[in-house]
């Protein structure tokens, strides 16, 4: 038995009251002596015996009733014990740890383990009293289905009612975090946490977070879990889309590969997994995957569209169905942005008859500027910029913002000799600056060819109609500086001397080539090299495809958008259910990226400046989340014991009356209303009693 307001017990003091009014009328009494016949003499004695006992027994019952009182206020509760019309009427806060995550959409005899989940908080909340309050968390984290502490019950349950299975996964150890912070707030004495999961055994917590929640989670805490695993998950999953394809170009063939893997113990026989873009059918394959194996799937298909593109991999349903589609989205440019800056017009001629040979289909739209004019320029209007010269140096920010919206650059050296200049502009772009000029004169028998070409890189797709015989007639190089990427980007052509002719650097979110030579027959033979218009044409297709296909968020993780295109100061987002939501930007911001949380479902996100697309982002479901190995034996308590709980842990079976078995553990049965009873009873007989005994004494004394 345990007191649930032991304060109370100091009133036992007030159980010696009857005894010192007791002790004090014996003081008061006074002997009487009077003239009488021996007879009346012992009648007189027999009255007082019985007088004097029943002033014990009156004595020995009014502090019966003050203990009784005492004791009755004082809230005494048996623990483990449900005895009709004593349950306790403490007041209970109860958190409910809801796993919503996908694994919990499996179907069971009942129904899905989700839906189950919910009937069974449902239930409880309707077993809770007036005063009692509740909250919800859910396991993937995503705090606006979430309800804090409430006290309005009825409203508590709608919202259960309204929560649907999240794409995004969480560790169970998060939400328990979570569940402690919530419930050390509470004054109530009941303090309860329900976990409702399926256990799965690698999602129970990220051992770098394991903490100490002996504060939290006391011995004032009971923690009850429930869970729903019991049948064999037969599951494969989609865990990876990758592009291979790193130049988009409409018509040409865009090559994806996937990973799929088979989660379950059963093998998957002539699986057909299959490739949209823009919801048509464009290829598939049928593969076979033993239990526990995995497999890369390569698929191609020739993309017929411009613009965003979307696309997804997918396989047949099975008892998980969220991880059978992965998303991925590119972009094809209906018409590409050309901004050709020059120091000197000349210098810029045969970059130009290049590009202007590798537009053949008008998608290559040319401007020419001036690159002292490169400042007054807008550049968010282009999606390539070519830099020919030397000095850019004071453009260094405008490049800057160019390359932070994933867009790319291609620099040539001037005609003009003037080491130190280009030096410091390269400088300025955080490129290698460490370059030597060679200059043996174009009458000069001295030549520099190449030695190792990186025919791997996106640059040479498609060029060569052999792909087995893949050959670079090297032109004769006269001058050019020598450069050495270093750590900073990685030669693409380099040259016999170990210098790189071409180089790619990473720079923000974009690109940049950089040739060492000039553009111009002093320089070299290369603007008359067979190689030289592919080259310029495709570093353009590779450069205006840009990284933003590489960015590939999982459910519930923040993405980064770029808005840098924005025409209005509003974002709308469009999500994968088709639902939209708006985001004001302040007009004075100069920020080109916000971020965005609201990613709980996996899809598509389509980002939009009125009517302009600006992005499509895709969100993917966690793999991790579609492991089928669950927890089994002591596990979990082996966790508990890891975060030293110090509170009472009881699991429920599903097949148990689950309220009968929370009812009993809770502090549950109280008999302060048996104490307040008997202490009525008492009252009732110690009246009676005083007044026999009254009487008597009267008689007595008399």
């Amino acid at each position: 038995m345990i007191f649930l307001n032991p304060v109370v017990l100091f009133g036992l003091i007030a159980a010696s009251i009857p005894v010192i009014i007791h002790l004090l009328n014996l003081r008061k009494l006074k002997k009487i002596n009077f003239s009488t016949l021996k007879f009346l003499n012992e009648l007189q004695k027999n009255k007082i015996r019985r007088v004097k006992l029943k002033q014990w027994l009156l004595l020995a019952l009014r502090m019966l009733i003050i203990l009784f009182l005492v004791t009755a206020f004082a809230r005494p509760t048996l623990e483990g014990v449900s005895i009709g019309g004593t349950t306790s009427a403490a007041k209970t806060t109860a958190v409910f740890v809801l796993d919503d995550t996908f694994s919990m959409s499996v179907i069971g005899q009942n129904g899905s383990y989700f839906n189950q989940a919910k009937q069974i908080i449902k239930n409880l909340i309707n077993e809770l009293e007036e005063g009692d309050d509740a909250a919800l968390i859910l396991v993937s984290g995503n705090k606006s289905e979430e309800v804090g502490l409430s006290a309005n019950l009825k409203k508590f349950a709608g919202k259960v009612d309204n929560i649907t299975v999240s794409d995004a996964s969480g560790f169970i150890n998060n939400a328990l975090i979570r569940a402690a912070n919530l419930i050390s707030q509470s004054k109530n004495f009941n303090k309860e946490i329900y976990l409702l999961t399926d256990f799965q055994a690698n999602r129970i917590a990220d051992k770098n977070n394991i903490t100490d929640l002996s504060k939290l989670l006391n011995d004032k805490v009971r923690l009850y879990s429930f869970d729903f695993a019991g049948r064999d998950v037969y599951n494969i999953g989609v865990n990876e889309l990758k592009i291979n394809t790193q130049i988009f170009e409409k018509n040409k063939p865009i090559s994806f590969k996937t990973g799929i893997t088979n989660y379950s113990q059963e093998p998957a026989n002539n699986l057909v997994v299959s490739l949209f873009m823009n919801n048509e059918r464009s290829a598939q394959r049928s593969i076979n995957l033993q239990p526990g194996e995995s497999s890369t799937v390569i698929l191609d298909a020739d993309v017929k569209s411009t613009g965003f593109v979307d696309a997804l991999v997918e396989i047949e349903d099975d008892d998980i169905l969220q991880d059978n589609v992965r998303y991925t989205a590119f972009y094809i440019p209906d018409e590409i942005q050309v901004l050709l800056a020059y120091e000197n017009k000349d210098d810029s001629r045969f970059v130009k008859l290049a590009l202007n040979s590798g537009g053949t289909n008008g998608n290559l739209k040319i401007t020419e500027k001036k690159l002292s004019l490169l400042n007054s320029t807008q550049l968010n209007n282009f999606d390539v910029l070519f830099i020919i010269g030397n000095n850019f140096a004071g453009s260094k920010q405008k490049v800057n913002e160019f390359l932070q919206q994933g867009k790319g650059v291609v620099i040539f050296p001037g005609a003009e000799f003037n080491e130190s200049v280009f030096k410091a502009s390269l400088s300025s772009l955080k490129l290698p600056s460490q370059i030597q000029l060679i200059n043996a004169g174009e009458n000069s028998n001295s030549v520099v060819d190449f030695d190792k070409v990186d025919f791997n890189h996106p640059i040479f797709q498609n060029i060569f109609r052999d792909k087995k015989k893949k050959e670079i007639e090297s032109p004769k190089i006269f001058s050019y500086y020598k450069i050495n990427p270093g750590t900073k980007g990685k030669p693409v052509i380099k040259l016999i001397d170990g210098s790189s002719f071409l180089s790619e650097f990473d720079v923000s979110d974009g690109r940049i080539l950089l040739f060492n030579v000039a553009p111009v027959l002093r320089w070299s033979d290369f603007p008359v090299k067979s190689i030289f218009a592919p080259l310029v044409y495709k570093s353009v297709y590779y450069l205006s495809s840009g990284r933003s296909q590489e960015a590939d968020y999982l459910a519930g993780e923040q993405m980064n958008i770029n808005i840098s295109g924005r025409t209005l100061p509003q974002i709308k987002i469009v999500k994968p259910d088709k639902e939209e939501e708006f985001i004001n930007i302040n007009e004075n911001t100069s920020a080109d990226f916000i971020s965005y949380s609201n990613t709980y479902s996996a899809g598509l996100y389509k980002i939009y400046s009125g009517d302009k697309i600006l992005e499509t982002i895709s969100v993917n479901v966690d793999p991790a989340e579609s492991v089928t190995k669950y927890l089994k034996g002591s596990g979990f308590d082996e966790y508990l014991k890891e975060i030293k709980f110090g509170g009472k842990y009881l699991k429920i079976d599903l097949n148990e009356d689950i309220s009968q078995v929370i009812l009993q553990a809770r502090f549950g049965s109280e008999l302060w209303r048996y104490f307040l009873l008997a202490a009525l009873i008492l009252a009732l007989i110690e009246m009676t009693i005083a007044r026999s005994a009254k009487k008597e004494l009267t008689e007595a004394t008399g």
